[in-house]
């Protein structure tokens, strides 16, 4: 499974979007200390989803990080987050 796969099925299934996205920026990064050649390592990320509610900014972010922390930990180097309720 491809790197932009394993973060849709993990936040879909912790979370149930209602909205999410999924954006590989890899390729905008070539070159730069953390990417790596085959890509999948630079991501953008928008979701949507009632469990962020009454949650603040920083807490549904780390939420997020921390159903991703094993791909955080080998296979994404930067990931920026739009989280919201």
């Amino acid at each position: 499974m491809s790197v932009a796969a394993t973060i849709e099925h993990k936040l879909n299934e912790a979370f149930s979007p209602s909205r999410l996205v999924v954006i590989d920026e890899s390729h905008l990064h070539a070159g730069h200390a953390g990417a790596r050649p085959e890509g999948e390592s630079h991501f953008r990320v928008e979701i949507t989803a009632d469990k962020f509610k009454g949650m603040s900014r920083v807490a549904s972010q780390r939420a997020v990080y921390e159903i991703l922390s094993e791909e955080l930990a080998t296979d994404i180097h930067a990931l920026a987050l739009t989280v919201r309720s």
